[in-house]
């Protein structure tokens, strides 16, 4: 059974992005295409470009953008040892201040681990 904060997590989403994209302002429309596309299949596999996301995200220190690329990382079938080479990468860019974000990655990744299987490392 999947872990309650993590269905939430995504139900909210899910609602909320729903009503912002119904709420007839066209740019909001446009943001979020643009967003979309970015993270589409291209000249870099689209694990990759998660990998980067989650990155910039946990660099930026916003963790409802940490939850969506670790959610999407494990869709992609990222492996925990990719996971953790980024989620370094993150570290030593964004320094100290990233360490709390780190142990709300941990955390996500823990109870994603309980509901779908991440990669075995290669």
């Amino acid at each position: 059974m999947k872990s309650s904060k993590i269905v939430k997590t995504r139900k909210y989403r899910l609602e909320m992005n729903d009503k912002i994209l119904n709420s007839g302002f066209n740019d909001f429309k446009k943001f979020f295409a643009l967003d979309n596309k970015a993270y589409l299949q291209g000249a870099i596999p689209v694990k990759y470009k998660e990998l980067m996301g989650l990155v910039g995200s946990m660099v930026l220190r916003c963790n409802d953008c940490i939850f969506y690329h670790l959610d999407r990382c494990v869709t992609e079938g990222v492996t925990k040892e990719e996971l953790y080479e980024a989620m370094n990468i993150a570290l030593i860019i964004g320094g100290s201040i990233v360490i709390p974000h780190l142990r709300y990655a941990f955390e996500v990744l823990e109870e994603l681990q309980t509901t779908a299987e991440i990669a075995p490392e290669d």
